[in-house]
């Protein structure tokens, strides 16, 4: 059996892609589509209070194309708290013209490598703060979810640990090459949802995403052993944005 590599855990996540019933939207009455965003509205403050208060962090961001309309991305501290975040959201009004197009559940992963021989990594401010981030308020955000392949010679996890160091360590410095440019977090899904992965890329230019995604598929690591799943792509929402989305 190849060494299992371990990993350090931070937040949990949930992806919650929905899309908007626009016939549902313009049924409702001037009076319930005002309760609406107003409930709505008011979810996004209390969000923004638990991220001041450093107990977990959420993005909302609209979708483009046909996949969805717009994500929440939460994090929270347990998979209880995500759980009713989801279930907070389903009893509003504004819940009941949108329709869940894809979801996705993970926790905010590092390589076990990242821990200082003969510290306690969850006491390491720099290690914490990538365990349980506060989400960039980028303009864009990309999102898609991965697997490492598993086929012939390919297998992933038949490598030996220092193989896999290798390959992901040269897989590392692509992304610093990105600094300042993309923010990424990775997390960890395996047990988790239908993927091994899911990694959530912010940046002010979108092209940012194209040219660090292209450049990492000639890296030997995704060109051999990398399987990508759908992508979403989409644009920085807040109460004025949503506002005028919904504008009728």
């Amino acid at each position: 059996m190849s060494e299992v590599v371990n990993t350090l855990e931070g937040w949990y996540c949930l992806h919650d892609f929905r899309a908007i019933d626009w016939n549902a939207w313009k049924s409702l009455t001037a009076s319930e589509r005002g309760r609406a965003e107003d409930e709505l509205y008011g979810l996004l403050r209390r969000y923004q209070d638990t991220e001041d208060a450093k107990q977990g962090s959420t993005a909302f961001f609209s979708i483009v194309g046909q996949k969805a309309d717009f994500v929440f991305m939460h994090l929270r501290e347990t998979l209880d708290e995500l759980n009713e975040l989801e279930t907070e959201f389903n009893k509003t009004i504004f819940a009941q013209v949108t329709v869940p197009t894809y979801s996705y559940v993970s926790v905010v992963e590092l390589g076990g490598y990242m821990a200082k021989p003969g510290t306690d990594p969850m006491q390491d401010p720099d290690i914490l703060a990538r365990l349980k981030p506060t989400l960039p308020k980028a303009k864009h955000i990309c999102f898609y979810p991965m697997n490492k392949r598993r086929e012939g010679n390919d297998n992933w996890y038949m490598l030996s640990a220092e193989e896999r160091r290798n390959f992901m360590r040269g897989h590392g410095m692509i992304g610093r090459n990105y600094a300042g440019k993309v923010k990424q977090i990775i997390s960890g899904s395996i047990g988790l949802d239908d993927w091994e992965w899911g990694v959530t890329l912010f940046a002010e230019d979108p092209l940012q995403f194209k040219k660090i995604v292209h450049e990492m598929r000639f890296d030997e690591t995704s060109a051999r052993f990398g399987e990508f799943g759908d992508f979403y792509v989409g644009n920085l929402l807040n109460q004025e944005k949503m506002a005028a989305m919904l504008k009728l």
